[in-house]
């Protein structure tokens, strides 16, 4: 008999738009089939053609443009930790597919605004119960590769600093994607995007002591003036920061600090004062954590950033192409980048 996740993970997503779209994770009349013959039990049967869709035009990669790469490990259909599937091209090839997908907002849910965040946060720091600042980082992050003459591939992986009394530190890097513990997982770690054990260590260093008082090495501060002045100075801006200048730099002090109670409800002022960023409701974000997403339309990008809605803090920054790109395979609704820092 076949085996039923073999069938399963043949399944591609379909566009954001389309009527089948219910959990943000649709099938496509392929996937319908191969999961209408397991309800059936005829899986272990012959394979019934799929049905080509009608009403959707022939994407440009499914030209004569020659064999593409296989990164995988099985023969049928393979998928990778980071759902990305790269299977041998020519006329009927599928598409290489950016993973994962995109955070759907709950639509159950009325979406809290930046400033009410910001109360709440200062709230959660007054009581003095909170956390405290801690040099160094944990994140998880995934990150789309592109090249002239590959599909795009997304990298997932792991990365934790410690700092040490001496004020020396340690950093690790690991290849992992968590919402798939123990498949291959994609690094590019020599330059060429190939599949790696699931866990493993890409880098592990020790560096010398740093007394570097410049950000984002030095502490930062915990009022909004203070911070703003900090992070201006760590993007390395002359003038005062837009608001994607203004998420870049946020995103660059989670990568040095985990913060504290205090610092968390200065970066959530900060950006309860951000022009264009807009709330947008409750999502659940890669690690399983619920929080507020608010949005920032840029130019041929959408930034998602993900707060907790009890303190304030941040929990993750999403980039996503609001525009196709063919000559790198890129389509409207992949995922660019995307961050989630852990305490």
């Amino acid at each position: 008999m076949a085996d039923e996740l073999d069938l399963l993970r043949q399944a591609d997503p379909v566009p954001a738009g389309d009527p089948r779209r219910a959990d943000g994770r649709p099938l496509d009349r392929r996937a319908e089939l191969h999961l209408e013959r397991l309800l059936s039990g005829a899986a272990d049967g012959p394979a019934r053609a799929p049905v080509k869709p009608t009403t959707r035009p022939s994407p440009w990669w499914r030209g004569p443009v020659g064999a593409r790469l296989v990164w995988g490990v099985a023969a049928a259909a393979v998928v990778l930790a980071t759902a990305l599937t790269l299977l041998v091209g020519g006329p009927s090839a599928a598409p290489a597919v950016a993973a994962p997908l995109p955070l759907v907002v709950h639509a159950d849910t009325a979406p809290v605004g930046l400033a009410e965040l910001a109360a709440r946060a200062g709230t959660a720091a007054a009581d003095g119960t909170g956390p405290a600042l801690r040099r160094g980082t944990h994140v998880q992050s995934w990150s789309l590769g592109m090249s002239d003459d590959r599909p795009p591939v997304t990298l997932p992986r792991e990365r934790v600093v410690r700092w040490l009394p001496d004020d020396s530190r340690t950093e690790l890097e690991v290849a992992t994607d968590p919402r798939h513990p123990g498949r291959p997982v994609l690094t590019d770690e020599d330059g060429t995007p190939r599949p790696v054990d699931d866990g493993q260590v890409l880098s592990r260093h020790t560096f010398p002591p740093s007394w570097s008082d410049a950000p984002p090495q030095s502490p930062p501060p915990h009022d909004r003036a203070g911070l703003r002045a900090y992070l201006t100075e760590a993007a390395h801006r002359d003038g005062p920061l837009g608001t994607p200048e203004l998420l870049d730099a946020v995103a660059l002090l989670l990568d040095h600090w985990t913060l504290g109670a205090r610092e968390s409800a200065a970066v959530a002022g900060l950006l309860s004062e951000a022009r264009g960023l807009r709330p947008a409701g409750r999502v659940t974000d890669r690690l399983g954590r619920a929080g507020q997403a608010y949005v920032y339309d840029g130019t041929g990008v959408r930034r998602m950033l993900v707060l907790s809605a009890s303190d304030g803090s941040v929990l993750g920054l999403e980039t996503i192409y609001t525009r196709a790109d063919p000559a790198y395979g890129v389509r409207a609704g992949d995922v660019m980048d995307y961050s989630a820092w852990m305490r």
